[in-house]
């Protein structure tokens, strides 16, 4: 081949013409491994760019896992409330998010015309008590205040639930109080709340600052430790109608949560352009989330169910709402 020919080539044709499977140093883009062939069908996808633990949206996006799948997609940073993007999903403003279940299923029982079809990891919230006011397991919660960022938080509805099945009852034997996020830490030292319920990175940056800070429970703990935390969501038009974009949302979802399970330190790199936290915080993050659990079909239609039952439980689901139709209602195998 002449060289001024090899000169005029694009980056992706030398990786199609090469077969290139793995990085490429120097390159704008991470280790692009495959390229799908014909128009990339174009997605826009909701997320948190504060939150580590959605690090598979840009993971699948800097290593071209999304292109892989016939996709082109737009990472749109979604701040507001999850009743406004559920909205967004349904009015198809945004094609599809990805967030914590804790936070959709009480809206989803509302009717957004969103179904949640593929999910990307476990872990996220903690619970952990100031062991100077004797908060060290959870009994020692009864009588006590505990702080959160936010009062509809997937921690406040969580941990209600694990309090319940701890023999506590959420509303009366414990006092929930919102403060900002970045104040939690100083709220236990100050004797206003005597434990924490959060996220991370956040509670990890608290907990490196906070002398005290007793670990009680996470949504890993117990019968959770293989229960899956943050979900990915696609308008029902979409699955009505462009069911192969949906299922290739989903495989690109999955097979980014595997990278960033196998590569820790390269997704806290990829990530850290969205974080003031540093990257060996991030990495450290990164350890406590459990990204080889993603299930789909009848597994993730189950632990909704599961989810739906906890909800019920402390009064979050409507005493009418039927967890096993709900989690039908709501789910959608795109894979089968």
């Amino acid at each position: 081949m002449e060289q001024n020919k090899l000169a005029n080539w694009s980056r992706r044709q030398w990786l199609q013409a090469a077969g290139v499977t793995g990085a490429v140093a120097g390159a704008s883009v991470i280790g692009r491994s495959a390229f799908a062939a014909g128009p990339l069908r174009e997605v826009k996808l909701a997320w948190n760019a504060n939150a580590i633990c959605l690090s598979a949206a840009p993971v699948a996006q800097e290593r071209g896992i999304f292109e892989k799948h016939g996709l082109k997609v737009e990472l749109v940073n979604f701040a507001g409330s999850t009743d406004q993007l559920l909205e967004a999903i349904a009015t198809s403003k945004a094609d599809a998010g990805v967030g914590m279940v804790h936070r959709w299923i009480k809206p989803l029982e509302s009717g957004f015309d969103v179904k949640l079809v593929g999910s990307s990891h476990g872990g996220c919230s903690r619970l952990v008590g100031y062991g100077p006011a004797g908060v060290t397991d959870l009994q020692k919660l009864k009588g006590k205040t505990i702080a959160v960022s936010d009062l509809n938080s997937p921690g406040k509805n969580f941990f209600s639930v694990l309090l319940t099945k701890a023999g506590l009852n959420p509303e009366k034997d414990v006092t929930w109080r919102q403060f900002p996020g970045d104040m939690l830490g100083l709220a236990v030292e100050k004797g206003e709340a005597h434990a924490i319920a959060d996220g991370d990175p956040n509670l990890f940056l608290i907990q490196r600052r906070t002398k005290g800070l007793v670990d009680l429970a996470s949504n890993l703990s117990g019968e959770y430790a293989a229960k899956t935390c943050c979900v990915l969501g696609v308008s029902g038009n979409m699955v009505r109608n462009d069911r192969p974009t949906a299922a290739a949302l989903t495989r690109a979802l999955i097979e980014a949560s595997d990278f960033v399970a196998d590569n820790p330190n390269e997704t806290a790199k990829i990530f850290s352009p969205y974080s003031k936290v540093p990257q060996e915080d991030l990495r450290a993050v990164l350890g406590t989330l459990t990204h080889r659990n993603h299930p789909v079909g009848t597994a993730l239609r189950q632990e909704i169910e599961f989810y739906a039952r906890d909800f019920k439980l402390v009064n979050v689901l409507k005493p009418s709402t039927d967890p096993a139709k709900f989690a039908a209602h709501v789910y959608a195998d795109v894979l089968a």
